[in-house]
């Protein structure tokens, strides 16, 4: 492989002239300077409890970046090449297009005069050198998981931008998730090939759950040549993708590794929220006005919609916002009850004696252990681990029915269940835009050379953030924020909280309200 000094004239020839330069030579970091710029010299490194290192970087008033794997951390002598962007015309026009090495995005934006300046992420962007030979660079594609809108869009952005703004030419679709690495056919991916994509839901790779077993995983990376492995999928995926990584370390091999979040349910943590989310809202909205019609065109009419959320309830919350047809908004992490004042059938009789008509929106997580309590269940999970949940719009649809009944008062209840309809989609415009900035972000990431990491948004400029970030928790509605407290003013609905329960819970301090949601705040 040609070094640094002899490189110049590789895959950078094959762009479109002329060769006009975006960034200026006499003042470029020098090709030692930059790799010891982005070595594990620059900070710290500490053991987690899971084992994996992390690369912690400290600095005055508080200042902490969080930083991200690189390939010359455990591989030694890397060559250096230019990146073929400064030769490219398409972003001649681009002043200072290259992001500055010493660019951080803060993940908390809001703090007083006195606060330490707090957790930091190194920014998204092309760096002027790389550590790949776009001539040599075999990529590939993954999708695991369910479907969401957008992962089309996000399979034909990276090879596109691979292709046009880097030189790769050789890409990898690997079918049916992660046993496709060892069990399934793969597709060579072309722009030719995903011109048209983004214009259908779904995934054109196929996907699937579970089938990670790491060794033939690696094995089938090392066996094909590949350099850089683009995985896209939720948090359980993330996990996936986080000892894939250790495994390539752990055999010294050059092979980037890089997240793209998928969750329809917005509940990867520190990002502003992942792609599809806002095709999702959209479409969950056209599920609300048909429930809305519905109920309103009959006497006591009572429409209930149930969408995604399987632990968080963003789509419920702002679809509901969104709407303003919507009665009663029910989430995972706000509980409710059924029977006694305060409880939701006394509101659902309230509400139909003033207006005749309501609209209810449950997310699929909510009342979970409501209806524990009236159907046997057993706990069982899918192959990703998540565990297997109970219709609960069929429950308490049913429930809503039978205590009327008892009541001797007539309604007419109409259940709609739009969740794999949502799922399946193609992404709108603003997911389309989203998850090119995705796509690019993560190429830009893998040719400087990190490996290891997720991208995504934070207070609106994307950043390359370690895989632990994204996988130690889960992105969870604040109900003592002020975003829920917008909905309850936009419903007129209770809080539901039990009185027993509220008693025996601890109050939130301002601190912990205040911490990363995901929300659209001010």
């Amino acid at each position: 492989m040609d070094t640094y000094s002899n490189s110049t004239t590789t895959s950078a020839s094959r762009l479109a002239t002329p060769k006009v330069r975006c960034f200026d030579p006499d003042t470029s970091p020098s090709p030692t300077a930059d790799h010891r710029r982005c070595s594990s010299d620059n900070g710290h490194v500490h053991s987690s409890p899971t084992g994996l290192d992390r690369k912690i970087v400290e600095g005055p008033a508080g200042y902490v970046l969080e930083d991200v794997p690189h390939l010359c951390d455990y591989i030694p002598q890397l060559p250096i090449y230019p990146n073929p962007l400064q030769d490219n015309p398409s972003y001649s026009v681009v002043k200072q297009y290259f992001v500055n090495m010493d660019d951080t995005v803060a993940q908390k934006i809001v703090i007083q005069k006195d606060s330490p300046r707090g957790t930091h992420f190194r920014r998204a962007g092309p760096r002027q050198k790389v550590y790949f030979d776009a001539d040599d660079v075999h990529a590939c594609i993954v999708t695991c998981g369910g479907l969401c809108p957008g992962l089309n869009t996000v399979i034909r952005e990276i090879v596109c931008g691979l292709h046009h703004m880097y030189g790769v030419s050789r890409v990898l679709g690997i079918e049916g998730g992660y046993r496709g690495f060892y069990a399934r056919n793969t597709i060579m991916l072309t722009p030719k090939v995903v011109n048209d994509i983004h214009k259908r839901g779904g995934t054109i790779l196929g996907t699937s759950r579970g089938g990670h077993i790491t060794s033939k995983i690696v094995d089938s990376i090392e066996d094909r040549g590949i350099h850089q492995v683009y995985i896209i999928g939720g948090d359980g995926t993330q996990k996936g993708a986080s000892v894939i990584f250790e495994e390539i370390k752990k055999r010294g091999l050059k092979v980037a590794v890089v997240g793209i979040p998928k969750t329809i349910d917005n509940d990867i943590l520190v990002i502003d929220k992942s792609f599809g989310f806002d095709t999702a809202v959209e479409e969950a909205q056209r599920a609300i006005n048909a429930s809305h019609v519905e109920a309103e065109s009959h006497e006591n009419g009572v429409g209930v919609v149930k969408l995604m959320g399987r632990y968080s309830g963003f789509i419920a919350m702002h679809a509901t916002l969104a709407s303003r047809d919507v009665d009663c908004c029910l989430i995972p992490e706000s509980p409710f009850y059924l029977e006694g004042p305060g409880g939701l059938f006394e509101y659902i009789e309230k509400r139909l004696k003033e207006n005749g008509h309501m609209v209810i929106v449950i997310a699929e997580g909510a009342g979970q252990e409501l209806l524990k309590e009236s159907i046997r269940t057993m706990d069982q999970a899918d192959a990703s681990g998540n565990k297997l949940l109970q219709d609960v719009g069929l429950w308490i649809s049913q429930r809503i029915k039978e205590h009327f009944k008892t009541r001797r008062m007539t309604i007419n209840l109409k259940y709609i269940d739009p969740t794999y309809m949502i799922r399946a989609v193609p992404s709108n415009a603003s997911d389309n835009v989203y998850c090119t900035l995705l796509a690019h972000s993560a190429i830009h990431g893998a040719m400087a050379g990190y490996t290891g990491f997720t991208v995504g948004p934070v207070n609106g400029r994307h950043a390359y953030i370690p895989f632990y970030r994204i996988t130690e928790n889960q992105n969870k509605v604040v109900i003592t924020d002020r975003m829920w407290a917008r909905l309850l003013s936009s419903t007129n609905q209770p809080s539901f909280l039990d009185p027993k329960q509220s008693a025996e819970e601890p109050e939130h301090d301002e601190v912990h309200a205040a911490e990363p949601t995901g929300d659209i705040i001010e």
